[in-house]
């Protein structure tokens, strides 16, 4: 019979993975890239969730900017979005939208939200980043879905973003290069400017062009 279970989907074996580590903090094990030769300096809460240095970034980036309003793609167990929302609420004000296209995982996430103690902040959708309807100006967008989607989202999103917002791409390290090829080839473009950060999984920091002063 095992030569027949069906395999399991990467987002809910390291979904498993993360319920039995219950929430104990590990060493990053990302193989070593030429920016960042030791990844187990960092440490993480999962294979798919940011790196834990950078959820404490993501919080310390919404106490620096003030965001009225967060997008982030890519929710998977909800943990970047609480960080984010532990900003907001020390901040008094804004909000944050997060999708999730998997059901099994969305429906992990919600519960992870509505346990946080900051799920006032986080509307958390079940839906593709590439269909999602937001209204309004954005001023810190995340993109964490897919790898192969990321490009696609910046562009979707990027005419909504603040000219003084800031735009977040994780996993763009130099292995295995797909969002750091994305985000300079928008640079390249013209679209943004960007800063790479030297994390184990890779962390884009950009900011739109158009409309700067």
């Amino acid at each position: 019979m095992g030569l027949f279970r069906k395999k399991l989907k990467q987002e809910h074996k390291v979904m498993l993975q993360a319920e039995r580590a219950g929430g104990e903090l590990l060493p990053e094990y990302h193989r070593a890239t030429p920016e960042c030769p030791h990844p187990e300096r960092w440490s993480m809460y999962d294979s798919m969730t940011a790196e834990a240095e950078v959820l404490e970034f993501l919080s310390t980036l919404v106490t620096t900017i003030k965001p009225e309003l967060i997008v982030e793609t890519g929710a998977f167990l909800g943990v970047s979005a609480v960080w984010m929302a532990r900003g907001l609420k020390r901040n008094g004000f804004g909000r944050i939208i997060s999708c999730e296209f998997d059901p099994v995982v969305f429906a992990k996430a919600q519960e992870k939200v509505a346990a946080s103690g900051v799920a006032e902040w986080i509307e958390l959708r079940n839906a593709s980043s590439l269909e999602m309807q937001v209204s309004g100006t954005i001023d810190l967008f995340f993109s964490d879905s897919e790898l192969g989607i990321r490009e696609q989202e910046i562009r979707r999103f990027l005419p909504q973003i603040s000219p003084t917002g800031v735009i977040l791409m994780h996993d763009a390290s130099s292995h295995p290069g797909l969002v750091r090829e994305a985000a300079l080839r928008m640079e390249a473009e013209g679209l943004i400017s960007v800063v790479l950060l030297p994390t184990p999984r890779g962390l884009v920091v950009a900011q739109k062009r158009a409309g700067r002063r």
